[in-house]
């Protein structure tokens, strides 16, 4: 898939504007939440606000990490090629998330758009100045780098340990629960990522992703719906079910 063209994206300048960050609806869930009005101000002065179309590629694993995000909108999946080609989806990004750190100078994860998205973009050597300067920012944004860590943990315990069911269920809960911490309905769970990306997510098949989903409508425990939802009927159902009770 061609990488995301800059030049075709609908971009504005934060400069032009008077004080995006200050009315930014979301602010609360970003990295941008503990800053003050003036120094908001200056946070304005290097950003970009980016719409992107659904499966656009941000920027690839290995490219030069020249920039950084923030998720305002729309849902984000980063992933990593395994040698044999095989694709491994190490995450979901949504609103408020922040992407785009790394370690050296270049990408460790490819982060691809799936539904259309909008975002912050910040580069990288002034957004790094402002981190500095702002001591406030950086305790958020490392907060936010540690939920990262226990996320990356607990994938791995589905990865490792759990059925498809329970994979499924724990998926489905995950993204309700997601959804609450955001102020959104957490039932039905919105779902806009394909059978494939969530087979990748999970360590399954496409096919057993589809089967398992089969099940749980067929035995009543979930319905589809319009929209990329899914009416879970019972939590407790489908959190045993997670658990393997």
């Amino acid at each position: 898939m061609p990488p995301f063209d800059m030049g075709r994206a609908r971009e504005k300048s934060a400069q032009t504007e008077s004080h995006p960050c200050g009315a930014c609806p979301v602010r609360s869930l970003t990295v941008c939440a503990a800053l003050e009005p003036d120094e908001l101000r200056r946070l304005a002065d290097i950003l970009q606000t980016m719409r992107v179309d659904s499966s656009q590629t941000l920027f690839s694993e290995g490219d030069a990490a020249d920039a950084l995000y923030n998720v305002t909108a729309g849902t984000v999946k980063l992933y990593k090629l395994l040698p044999d080609g095989r694709r491994q989806i190490t995450g979901f990004l949504v609103t408020g998330d922040f992407l785009g750190l790394a370690v050296n100078e270049s990408y460790a994860y490819t982060a691809e758009t799936v539904t259309t998205t909008t975002l912050c973009r910040f580069p990288r050597r002034k957004m790094e100045t402002l981190l500095d300067e702002f001591p406030k920012m950086q305790r958020r944004l490392f907060s936010m780098a540690s939920n990262e860590l226990a996320a990356a943990q607990d994938q791995m315990l589905l990865l490792g340990r759990k059925t498809a069911k329970e994979k499924i269920c724990s998926f489905l809960l995950m993204l309700s629960q997601r959804a609450a911490r955001r102020g959104h309905k957490d039932n039905p769970v919105f779902v806009p990522m394909s059978r494939a990306d969530i087979a990748d997510y999970l360590g399954l098949t496409t096919e057993t992703v589809s089967r398992t989903f089969t099940q749980l409508k067929t035995s009543g425990a979930i319905s589809l719906q319009e929209g990329n939802k899914i009416l879970i009927a019972d939590m407790d159902v489908i959190y045993d079910m997670a658990e393997g009770s």
